[in-house]
């Protein structure tokens, strides 16, 4: 049956006979530059820091080429790369070309386009008087381009920068906006945001200083990944669930970020942060805030940001004096994953022989509001676990009363609502149902919703989503600052603790690569159960 076939049904999918028929969610057919770039988009200068680095190499270049093809840049834009790296515009073309080909993503057809926004200027960081003439070749890239002043400075380089990166611009003149100086200026920080309560306040003053906080877009990727944006839609857009989402119906929630990957290149940074600094103050506790936050009144920026706030503040302070009973940490060992041998976390090159970093951590939490009084949240992350799965698992309570006892037991399996993120884009609802046949049993069975089913348009990456709404200046999806020292404020007692206890080395529990993590782990919680328990 066609998709038109069962819209002409009506809202409950019924044919003539009134007999229940399988539908399929439409695809609305828009044009693709509608699904993309709300508007036309005002004229604007992307000025990347550390162009030729990392990040701006495998992220920011790439996400600004699909955007460009998909018609999701402005029409009069530009894009000026600065880091200390020798190279001219032709040769920063070329070296962004390179990186296109060798990612299989080049259309020769559109790529001089292209190449005609990009631009490029050396620029050491530290000197003052670099920042003037960088000041006075965006003048004058305003006048070529059309640009109209304004501009989105782009803080692609190490976190220890950040700060005088930000001071420099201000000094020069580039953070102003409005009187004196027309279009306006943001500036773009990634995580992290500081190392702890302390030093997240001090870049905060910094950047302060010199930009307004609707100047500062703080970027976590994981809130602009589609099935993170579609929690609150799932939430909040559906009569069904929202009166279930509470302490009387809900058993526990898990937060999980699994991952296979090990340290990778980013030993350096991994040795100073660990998996608390890493994935607990930014992703896990953004997909917390989703989970429990109240509903705002009007899907906007700042109201939802609010109620993000709100979430944190409910947070009962850690029980920091019984971390065992809260907490678990790990490190990876040498292991089996898919089928070939990895090293150790110790084994790894740039890492201390010695190292006590954690790169595992389950804790349980809970929030003490109305709303969630007494329900368990399981925030778990690790790295070199057996599967990488991103998910929101939300538990539901068992039956009250098993009227089925003297024919299945006093056992019956509890429903379980499963929002994955990454890499299963999915949502699935597990229940009860009766096993065919003459014997009374029961079967879990599972309703499964594919996040992308029956859509062709258009599909934005992470960092393209957070790039197009730096351009258009929407906050939605950023932190704001008083989240990032609520998050703090939770958190540092936690690691102030387990940085300076005496027996820090006996807490840090030893699992081998491509396992669930530690033992101890599912003695916290149910949660490693029921991943272990999951193809």
């Amino acid at each position: 049956m066609s998709v038109e076939a069962v819209e002409k049904m009506g809202d409950f999918g019924k044919d003539a006979d009134g007999a229940l028929v399988e539908g399929r969610a439409p695809d609305l057919d828009l044009p693709r530059e509608m699904c993309v770039l709300e508007g036309p988009g005002e004229p604007c200068v992307l000025v990347i820091f550390g162009a030729s680095g990392d990040l701006a190499g495998r992220k920011l270049l790439p996400a600004l080429w699909n955007l460009y093809l998909q018609g999701g840049v402005p029409q009069t834009f530009a894009i000026l790369g600065c880091a200390r790296t020798p190279m001219t515009d032709e040769t920063f073309r070329a070296y962004t070309r390179e990186l296109l080909e060798s990612a299989g993503m080049l259309k020769a057809s559109r790529w001089e386009g292209f190449s005609r926004l990009l631009h490029y200027r050396v620029l050491d960081y530290g000197d003052p008087e670099a920042f003037k003439t960088l000041g006075s070749d965006l003048d004058a890239l305003d006048r070529e381009a059309h640009t109209a002043g304004n501009r989105v400075f782009y803080l692609a380089v190490p976190p220890g920068i950040y700060a005088r990166t930000a001071e420099l611009l201000g000094n020069s003149g580039l953070s102003g906006e409005g009187t004196g100086r027309g279009g306006w200026s943001r500036i773009v920080v990634e995580k992290p945001f500081g190392h702890d309560l302390e030093s997240a306040e001090r870049l905060d003053g910094i950047l302060h200083r010199y930009f307004r906080e609707h100047q500062i877009f703080r970027i976590d990727h994981y809130l602009a990944k589609e099935t993170v944006q579609n929690i609150l839609m799932f939430r909040f857009a559906n009569a069904i669930f929202e009166p279930l989402w509470n302490r009387r119906y809900i058993d526990y929630i898990a937060v999980t970020a699994a991952e296979t990957l090990g340290v990778e290149h980013r030993a350096g940074y991994y040795e100073e942060a660990g998996v608390l600094r890493d994935m607990f103050q930014n992703h896990i506790m953004q997909l917390l805030a989703l989970t429990a936050m109240e509903p705002p009144s009007i899907f906007e920026a700042e109201r939802v940001r609010d109620e993000k706030a709100k979430a944190y503040r409910a947070l009962r302070p850690f029980p920091v004096d019984r971390l065992d009973e809260y907490l678990v940490l790990g490190q990876y060992g040498p292991g089996v994953l898919d089928g070939r041998e990895v090293p150790g976390y110790r084994e790894e090159t740039g890492v201390s022989p010695d190292s006590l970093t954690p790169t595992f951590a389950m804790m349980r939490v809970f929030l003490d509001n109305w709303r969630w009084q007494g329900v368990p949240f399981y925030l778990t992350s690790g790295k070199r676990l057996k599967a990488k799965r991103t998910e929101l698992a939300i538990a539901f309570k068992h039956v009250p009363h098993s009227m089925f006892r003297q024919v299945l037991g006093e056992h019956i399996s509890a429903n379980r609502l499963i929002l994955g993120i990454y890499p299963e884009e999915r949502i699935t609802l597990t229940f009860q149902t009766k096993n065919p046949g003459a014997k009374v049993c029961l079967r879990t069975v599972t309703m499964d919703f594919n996040y992308h089913q029956n859509y062709t348009g258009p599909v934005l990456e992470a960092y393209e989503k957070v790039l197009i709404d730096c351009i258009l200046g929407d906050q939605m999806l950023f932190w704001r600052q008083d989240g990032v020292e609520l998050c703090w404020s939770f958190l540092t007692p936690i690691l102030h603790r387990c940085e300076t206890c005496g027996n820090r080395a006996e807490r840090l529990l030893r699992y081998p690569a491509g396992s669930w993590g530690p033992d101890q782990a599912h003695q916290l919680g149910p949660v490693l159960d029921s991943l272990s328990d999951t193809p």
